[in-house]
């Protein structure tokens, strides 16, 4: 009987049948323990975790958003090369003189209601997105005689006639468009830093689905034709702007920072500029220096193709942009409403954190690009030689994903620290003082043409993230006077 005794069976008796088991199991959990530890170690998990879940619909979301556009531009690209090389121009012009300006603008809230909210000081965001949304349809204002005029102006930048006629044409269509984007951007900074993104989701990839049918019904269903395709971007961006706006109104989520309209916004308006205005050049001149690109490939020998391919490869660095960009916004947000809280350390925390996670998927877009390109250059143009010469292009543009991600972090730093003084500085030197003699050097002097011009580029994009590093490194963290001033302070409720 005791040899057919389980030793389970009596609890005097060791467990001999599982003792292996045990010591092995004991074994696993100690290894996976310290495995945890040194992983611990190498990222903080649950600030990645908080800052993924955020990442993601803001990822999903200004993906979206940026695609409206460039949908357009593909419906007007298979309509041929020309209308390719005009729409692909156009959209770059677009972005460079109007979109990328009004989206800069609207980095002053990134600022001010980020760190306003960390300091629980929520009716001023309200107040604040208000002001931003006055100066961005002022400035709007002022751009849309410039873009009313593109055709004359591009061909006195020397750009090829035929193409400046159809980006002209392209351009017209787009500025009601204008005005939506600005206040579209004020409404995404004013629910992003207040960590309301999921619903940002719904009210951008329905408009983009909308998109494609709305494109396709103007394209190809109505005599405007090539014209139809920057209508339809004009009014899917509306459609984006007065749904946000309807959420904002009605959701339960915004009730302390939202509580109606305010004259009191005209009071924060110098404020708002001090800040609004160095957040706008931060961005316009890296964006410009992209467009410098598209420029100096008009003056190359057969301008048709060298365009399209400088502005595909534009297009694709934009796109993979508005990837790292979700990740930005976190650590935007992050580090504002860390630093209007005083928790400095852990402001610097959520950086190290985004950092790790954005080289990370720097380098899955990496890989889906260079396995990919062919599929993707097919997306803008059937042209067989455009699209192997794009592939030539796939090694340089992976390297500068790369140093376009890390910048787009710590330029998402220096707008949650009310830094954007010093970036300004840093893009202004990297880019037009290394990146764009590089690449005069190489396009033109040595004769690598468009590979020269975007090689000139990496060097500008690897110097902006080193510089931008070293500032984040060497700067004192403290929160903006300004977010805190005494013109601000009065009841908030909670």
């Amino acid at each position: 009987m005791l040899g057919n005794t389980r030793s389970s069976d009596n609890p005097k008796l060791p467990l001999l049948g599982s003792s292996d088991d045990d010591i092995s199991n004991s074994h696993g959990e100690e290894e996976e323990r310290r495995w945890w530890r040194k992983w611990r170690k190498v990222l903080d998990v649950e600030e990645a975790k908080d800052q993924v879940l955020f990442s993601l619909p803001m990822i999903l979301t200004n993906v979206s958003y940026y695609a409206i556009p460039l949908v357009s531009v593909m419906f007007a690209g298979h309509l041929g090369e020309l209308q390719l090389a005009g729409a692909t121009l156009a959209n770059s012009w677009a972005y460079v003189t109007g979109f990328a300006f009004t989206q800069g603008l609207s980095g002053a809230l990134e600022t001010l209601c980020g760190q306003g909210f960390g300091a629980k000081q929520y009716r001023m965001l309200g107040i604040y997105m208000q002001t931003s949304c006055i100066i961005s349809c002022f400035f709007s204002i002022i751009i849309s005689f410039l873009w009313f005029y593109t055709e004359p102006i591009l061909i006195l930048l020397h750009q090829d006639p035929n193409i400046s006629e159809q980006a002209g044409l392209y351009m017209k269509y787009l500025i009601p468009g204008l005005f939506a984007f600005g206040f579209l951007q004020n409404f995404l900074r004013f629910l992003q830093t207040q960590s309301i993104v999921m619903p940002l989701v719904f009210f951008s990839a329905l408009p983009l689905a909308i998109h494609f049918g709305i494109a396709y019904s103007l394209v190809h269903w109505t005599s405007l034709g090539f014209g139809g395709a920057p209508l339809a971007c004009s009014i899917s961006l509306w459609i984006s702007t007065l749904s946000l706006a309807i959420y904002i109104l009605c959701s339960k989520k915004t009730g302390r920072t939202w509580e109606g309209f305010s004259f009191e916004s005209f009071s924060v308006l110098l404020t708002n500029l001090k800040v609004a205005m160095p957040s706008a050049a931060m961005v316009c001149l890296e964006f410009w220096s992209f467009e410098i690109l598209v420029f100096l490939a008009g003056l190359m020998p057969n301008s048709e193709l060298s365009t399209s391919l400088i502005a595909m490869c534009v297009n694709t660095q934009a796109i993979c942009y508005n990837f790292s960009y979700g990740l930005s916004a976190a650590a935007s947000t992050r580090v504002s409403n860390e630093l209007g809280a005083g928790t400095i350390d852990r402001a610097k925390n959520a950086m190290a954190v985004t950092l790790k996670l954005v080289v990370l998927l720097a380098l899955i877009i990496d890989l889906a690009l260079a396995f990919g390109h062919n599929i993707w250059a097919s997306f803008f143009t059937d042209s067989r030689e455009i699209v192997q010469e794009f592939a030539s292009m796939t090694p340089f543009i992976v390297i500068s994903i790369i140093f376009d991600a890390m910048q787009a972090i710590l330029s998402g730093v220096a707008r949650g620290c009310g830094w954007q003084h010093l970036a300004v500085w840093v893009n202004l030197a990297t880019f037009y003082f290394i990146g764009m003699p590089l690449a005069l050097l190489f396009g033109f002097k040595l004769n690598l043409y468009v590979k020269g011009l975007w090689i000139g580029l990496v060097c500008g994009l690897a110097s902006q993230a080193c510089s931008l590093f070293l500032i984040t490194l060497r700067r004192k963290w403290t929160k903006m006077d300004v977010a805190m001033s005494s013109e601000i302070d009065g009841p908030c409720p909670i």
